[in-house]
């Protein structure tokens, strides 16, 4: 879906946040140079994932070389605030991940572990450079090895006004795989989502990425291979395209099952009452708004959990 509109991937990124004093707003801070940056699991993790989006260079053999996939992490800092951090792993790390030949430790998330030679595969030996208890640079073995030594810091902000690939609606279509309520997909949750938008606002309504993925792959009437021209007019934002697309069969049939679970209004093809249920629709949506004291995300759900960042409310 990403791919027909023309996006692609450039990076991941999670979350760790723990909550410290609910009143304050303020969470823990975890990642820091006496405990770990990145624990060894998610050094692997990013490397992979690296390895999967690989950088052209004309000057390479190979056509690639490294990568521009970046790891993103929401956590505490040392005053107990949300903020983010940024890395990626050398292209070394990248090596020894892809040929599998390293892996975490048992209890140790600070520390990787670079696999012995077998009889299956050949392993060669892995140093780094260290300070002792007397200020001597010494060389050691990497069974194990501090994953510092494979990180890259990288920049990481926030712009002042952020450019939205998709339409911002004051509607909100629950975001997969959170399994808490209000968060919930299912085929009345896409029938409630839609009924907030006009005929003339197709475009917008489809304009979420959350909403094609479901409509894609939805078990009743799955749409994946009827929904490239739809893509295509959400990427180019041809208002028209989509609503050639919203008259074909197979979008009249959604529409048909929207009205037999209930709904009205905009997909049976007349307008939506502003002044009746789609005014108290807004309205509520609105009323039920409120912000995160976490990370100032302004949810518009009434749900105990910040949809940013799973904070409680």
């Amino acid at each position: 879906i990403a791919k027909d509109l023309g996006l692609k991937c450039v990076g991941w990124i999670f979350t760790d946040l723990v909550p410290l004093d609910a009143s304050k707003g303020t969470v823990r801070h975890l990642r820091h140079a006496d405990t770990y940056f990145l624990s060894a699991h998610e050094v692997i993790t990013a490397a992979h994932l690296q390895s999967l989006y690989p950088n052209p260079c004309k000057l390479s053999p190979d056509g690639v070389y490294g990568s521009k996939f970046v790891t993103v992490i929401v956590t505490g800092d040392k005053n107990n605030q949300v903020h983010m951090e940024g890395y990626q792993v050398s292209n070394q790390c990248q090596s020894v991940v892809r040929d599998k030949c390293l892996i975490p430790t048992k209890d140790a998330p600070e520390l990787a572990y670079v696999k012995e030679s077998s009889a299956e595969q050949y392993v060669p030996d892995v140093y780094f450079k260290e300070k002792d208890q007397y200020n001597n640079e010494v060389v050691r073995l990497g069974r194990p090895l501090p994953v510092e030594y494979l990180l890259l810091d990288c920049p990481v902000s926030t712009p002042n006004e952020p450019l939205y690939t998709f339409a911002v609606n004051a509607a909100v279509f629950p975001v997969a795989n959170r399994m808490v309520e209000g968060h919930l997909q299912d085929f009345n949750t896409l029938a409630a989502y839609l009924q907030k938008f006009t005929d003339d606002q197709f475009l917008e309504a489809m304009s979420d990425l959350h909403v094609l993925i479901f409509v894609a792959a939805m078990d009743m009437l799955p749409l994946r291979e009827y929904i490239g021209p739809l893509l295509e007019a959400i990427r180019y934002k041809d208002r028209k395209a989509a609503l050639d697309w919203k008259r074909s069969e197979h979008w009249a049939t959604v529409e048909q099952l929207v009205m037999a679970s209930g709904g009205d209004g905009a997909l049976a093809g007349s307008s939506i009452d502003v002044t009746g249920r789609g005014a108290t629709a807004t309205s509520s949506t609105s009323s039920a708004s409120w912000t995160c004291q976490h990370c100032t995300f302004i949810n518009q759900t009434a749900s105990e959990n910040c949809d940013m960042c799973h904070l409680p409310r």
